[in-house]
């Protein structure tokens, strides 16, 4: 696959993340259970594990499935 591919593929993905968090598809990320926030007066703390469990095990699914449909 050639660099240029590469990179609007990349877009496209880019601008269907934007849109689904333009319409509210993704109103649930950071919401998850096991997303730590802490607030005081004066500081907020987020730490989404959660969250980034959920995407990296969404992204090794894709990337592997990409690899597989791309292996020669």
């Amino acid at each position: 696959m050639r660099a240029g591919t590469i990179v609007i593929v990349v877009g496209v993905v880019v601008v269907l993340i934007g849109v689904a968090m333009r319409f509210g598809l993704l109103s649930w990320f950071g919401n998850l259970p096991g997303d730590l926030r802490w607030e005081t007066e004066n500081t907020t703390a987020f730490v989404p594990i959660t969250s980034m469990l959920v995407v990296s095990v969404g992204g090794s699914l894709v990337l592997n499935l990409v690899l597989r449909l791309f292996r020669d």
